[in-house]
């Protein structure tokens, strides 16, 4: 099978070395934990339904992510890093796969679809999300296949009740990994784009098709809603006007906040740019029809996100999928023209992108002695294949650039992603490493040996949750005091104070610290704990 002829397999193995090595390298972050936290429990306490976190009501987000995590827990293991994030990595190969065959159906271009592929795998924020246990990469993961068989019913007369049911199953399973975000983000600025540029011709006596699409997607999507509604009411209900809150006064960012969008896509931040100038590349691409669609499904993501009060960078991370598309056409006409029609008031900007990325690969062996100093006794052999594999795609990145081979370059700056996900990612945990580092689980002793219960006072923290390995009960402010005469407490750092207040008629004396910060260059309050033990007077 020639590789020219079909990408697949290439891209499968490209997923691979991206999304599925080394996955265990980076401690886990507060968005895993709650995941992790909740799929624990459904495997404990059988919350498969009725989800829980820190054994209360955890209703925020849909199941769907939370119970391939729990399937994956109960192959591979609890304390297995791998398996924890497996669920995402399997995602988001579903979603590069979906982006592929989208693309080829758009323009008919397979080697097109390979371009675009890999700069969607090679994304900052996609590596990020992928590489991680959050629901994002879910719900944007299955509502594109969602798109590709909702893009056949909408424009062929073949399998129109099959399409219409796959595209029901997939729209209903994203929202049911994080609610309407990737209906909103990626669905919507889809169906707008396609409107504008293909007019909806194709859909005329498709009306039964799109009713009984509109009809499963809303059983798919909603059932689990409805039933924790029915059966936990006042649950839902205060759950709900807390989130329905954060969306209006939580984070909230100017209309511009993401208009740097493209800066977010990592070593595609230039001919990510490039790609937006539709002035510029209009008469360049390969196809002006479908370069018109991708750019219009890029900037309306922008435009509809930007609307939402609540902002963070995370929630762009639908965006880098058209964005990806878009980029593709500027990279694909360097491919045809770079060599020898290409002006050198244009080909500067190529120079100047990929010649960054050759001169990082090169000094960095002598910019990471520097860096890391005598803590590279500590990771000898990983800093070693970084350096080597970093300069050497270096070097081949500026051979190829000089002969203007930019199909070449273009390689071996995916190249450079891997090498640092390979080689480099496993330095990551013998890096300013806290030397403090205690952690909540040396708690187990003490309560072993006095049988005393342990609390939480007003709040949780998931990471420290999770290390643990079972639920803490809080003792928030509306709540009665502990039935047991002495008890031991977990604190947030300095809060003796309020603990005297609240807890007058009992002697409290401090036993132990426990700081779970994994690195000595950052300090979170929330991953430090005091513990007291209470004894009522």
């Amino acid at each position: 099978m020639k590789l020219q002829r079909n990408y697949i397999f290439p891209i499968i193995a490209v997923c691979i070395a991206i999304f599925f090595i080394n996955l265990d390298a980076i401690y886990i972050n507060i968005m895993e934990a709650r995941n992790f936290i909740t799929a624990r429990e459904m495997l404990n306490d059988g919350n498969w339904i009725f989800t829980t976190m820190n054994a209360e009501p955890r209703y925020e987000k849909p199941p769907l992510p939370t119970w391939l995590t729990a399937v994956s827990m109960f192959i591979f293991g609890m304390e297995n890093f791998f398996a924890l994030r497996l669920p995402a990595a399997l995602s988001t190969l579903l979603l590069v796969i979906s982006n592929y065959f989208l693309i080829i159906k758009l323009t008919g271009q397979k080697k097109f679809a390979w371009i675009a592929s890999l700069i969607l795998m090679t994304s900052f924020y996609i590596i990020f999300s992928g590489r991680n246990g959050q629901w994002d990469i879910f719900a944007h993961a299955f509502i594109l296949p969602g798109i590709y068989f909702l893009y056949l019913l909408l424009t062929s007369e073949k399998r129109i009740y099959k399409n219409t049911v796959i595209a029901a199953v997939f729209i209903g399973f994203s929202f049911l990994s994080k609610g309407p975000v990737s209906h909103y983000a990626l669905l919507l600025p889809f169906l707008i784009a396609f409107g504008a540029v293909y007019r909806f011709r194709a859909i005329r006596g498709k009306w039964k098709a799109i009713l009984l699409l509109l009809f499963l997607t809303i059983i798919i999507s909603g059932w689990w809603n409805l039933y924790v509604y029915l059966f936990d009411t006042r649950a839902v209900a205060k759950i709900t006007e807390k989130e329905t809150g954060r969306w209006l006064d939580y984070n909230v960012r100017p209309f511009y906040y993401y208009w740097s969008f493209f800066v977010h896509t990592g070593i595609w931040l230039i001919p990510a740019f490039v790609s937006l100038l539709y002035p510029y590349l209009k008469n360049k691409v390969l196809d002006k029809k479908v370069y018109k669609f991708t750019l219009f499904w890029t900037l309306t993501s922008v435009l509809l996100l930007s609307i939402i009060p609540e902002k963070k960078i995370r929630y762009l991370l639908p965006v880098f999928i058209p964005l990806a598309f878009n980029t593709a056409f500027y990279i694909e006409y360097l491919f045809r023209n770079f060599r020898l029609e290409m002006a050198k008031k244009e080909a500067w900007i190529v120079y100047f992108n990929f010649g960054l990325i050759a001169l990082i690969g090169i000094i960095f062996p002598f910019a990471g002695y520097f860096y890391f100093g005598n803590e590279i006794a500590k990771f000898p052999f990983w800093f070693g294949l970084t350096a080597l594999s970093l300069f050497s795609l270096g070097l081949g990145i500026l051979f190829f650039l000089r002969r203007r081979n930019i199909e070449k370059v273009f390689y071996f700056s995916i190249g450079f992603i891997v090498s640092l996900i390979w080689f480099g990612l496993p330095m990551a945990q013998y890096i300013n490493v806290n030397e403090n580092y205690n952690s909540i689980t040396n708690v187990k002793p003490m309560l072993e040996e006095t049988g005393l219960p342990l609390y939480e006072f007003r709040g949780f923290t998931p990471e420290i949750i999770w290390e643990y390995g079972e639920p803490i009960p809080v003792l928030h402010e509306e709540d009665a005091l502990p039935a047991e005469a002495s008890f031991y407490l977990l604190a947030k750092e300095g809060m003796e104070e309020s603990l005297r207040e609240e807890f007058e008629g009992y002697n409290l004396k401090k036993v132990e610290s426990f700081d779970m910060n994994p690195v000595s260059s950052t300090h979170k309050v929330r991953l430090y704990r005091d513990l007291y033990l209470l004894e009522r007077q």
